[in-house]
């Protein structure tokens, strides 16, 4: 895409979000007019707009150069721009809505008129006072959670535990503790205080094993460098495992050559051997307690097109034939039901990621939603067919919008239990 088309799009872009702007400006300048805090209210609204506009240049920029690395300052406007957005986008559907039957309102009024010979004035009926208030109470709400999500939710991780029970895990792997982390995009965070601590918190589970299933960086291997020392501190007692997620390959960013991407490629490789990742691409490993033995087994990504399809599984287990309990490591949980259930080995666990819960929805006991479910069927916690389980972890960094609003960081902690 040439500079041109980008500025062309970047200002067809300002042009739609400064016609939301103006309908929206109109909108409620009419539903405050005679509000005592008319005047305070106004410059709050030009001092927001002002913001995320601000926000959506650094959005842009980061678009457009790719930085290795974020910084506090531009994450916070483009958390705002994206936070303001939602909060004028729920506003919209509830004028918009109205303002439809408003308009349906003088048409019948006018009608009528015309009907029954009348000469009545015809005015369009005022906004009602109910619906406006509604609105901005609803349209607050992930504004307030989205704010909280850029400033703190991004850095609140949420430990998850749970309990999987097997008959075929051999009796030497009772108890076994798996913590995994997924989607660290190391590129986008913007507090090395805050990623120390979450490191602290997966050492302090104890596991005998950690599993991390992909997405290192967002585009460029040299993200993960300020890092490389804090993620190398991770301990379990059999090592740290990996594979690669869709963000791993370079593809999102224009590289001078196909030697240059390559090159990127192989620093990626150097980077998870210097950390004490052991990558596993359509490769396993084997653990043994006792003379007992499970598979930790790890596939390249597998995703719905336009994702790389490059996990192979028939690869991936070669050597396994004799091992009664494997461990499968798979980006995308799409892989899952397209791939895995249906493939004539047996997964008894297979840990995803990716979706990142979409970093936005509703956690709350007996209850989880995102519209992430709407894209992928298996988004977040444990699923279960055919004898074999899925868990999709939330992830423990995030991307685009740099926040996390009712969905949280998370780091999963998975104990095995032998069942007679």
């Amino acid at each position: 895409m040439s500079t041109r088309n980008i500025s062309l799009n970047f200002m067809l872009t300002i042009l739609f979000f400064v016609i939301v702007d103006v309908y929206v400006y109109f909108a409620y300048k009419k539903s405050i007019e005679k509000h005592k805090y008319r005047k305070t209210i106004n410059v709050l609204y030009y001092i927001s707009v002002i913001t995320g506009y601000i926000g959506l240049y650094f959005l842009y920029s980061n678009f457009k150069e790719k930085p290795l690395n974020a910084t506090l300052i531009p994450n916070l406007f483009i958390g705002f721009f994206f936070s303001f957005f939602v909060f004028k986008l729920i506003l919209i559907i509830f004028f918009l809505l109205e303002d439809i039957v408003r308009f349906l309102s003088l048409i019948y009024l006018g009608l009528k008129n015309l009907l029954t010979k009348k000469n009545a004035k015809v005015a369009i009926p005022e906004r009602r006072k109910f619906i406006r208030q509604t609105g901005l109470a609803l349209a607050a709400l992930p504004f307030a959670s989205m704010l909280y999500g850029i400033t703190k939710g991004k850095y609140n991780f949420k430990i998850n535990k749970i309990t999987l029970n097997y008959k075929n895990l051999p009796r030497s792997f009772n108890g076994f503790k798996i913590v995994q982390i997924s989607d660290i995009h190391s590129g986008s965070f913007d507090s090395k205080e805050a990623i120390l601590e979450g490191i602290d918190l997966v050492n302090k589970q104890n596991p005998d094993v950690i599993l991390f299933t992909g997405d290192l960086v967002n585009n460029d291997s040299r993200e993960i460098e300020p890092y490389l020392n804090d993620f190398k501190n991770l301990k379990a007692q059999h090592g740290v495992y990996s594979v690669l997620g869709n963000h791993d390959y370079g593809d999102y960013k224009k590289w001078s050559s196909d030697q240059e991407k390559r090159k990127n490629m192989d620093l990626l490789f150097d980077y998870q051997n210097e950390m004490n990742f052991q990558l596993l691409n359509n490769a396993n490993s084997i653990i043994s307690r006792n003379g007992e033995s499970i598979g930790i087994v790890g596939v390249e990504n597998w995703g719905n097109t336009p994702f790389p399809q490059k996990g192979d599984l028939d690869e991936a287990i070669k050597g396994l034939d004799n091992i009664p309990f494997k461990v499968l490591l798979s980006h995308d949980p799409t892989h899952w039901a397209k791939k895995v259930l249906p493939h004539k080995s047996h997964f008894d666990l297979t840990l995803s990621g990716h979706t990142h819960g979409m970093q936005f929805g509703i956690e709350i006991p007996g209850f989880k939603w995102s519209p992430i479910k709407y894209i992928y069927p298996q988004w977040a916690d444990l699923y279960q067919k055919s004898g074999e389980y899925l868990y999709v972890n939330r992830g423990f960094g995030f991307l685009g919008f740099p926040g996390r609003a009712g969905i949280m960081p998370e780091i999963t902690v998975i104990e095995l239990n032998h069942i007679s």
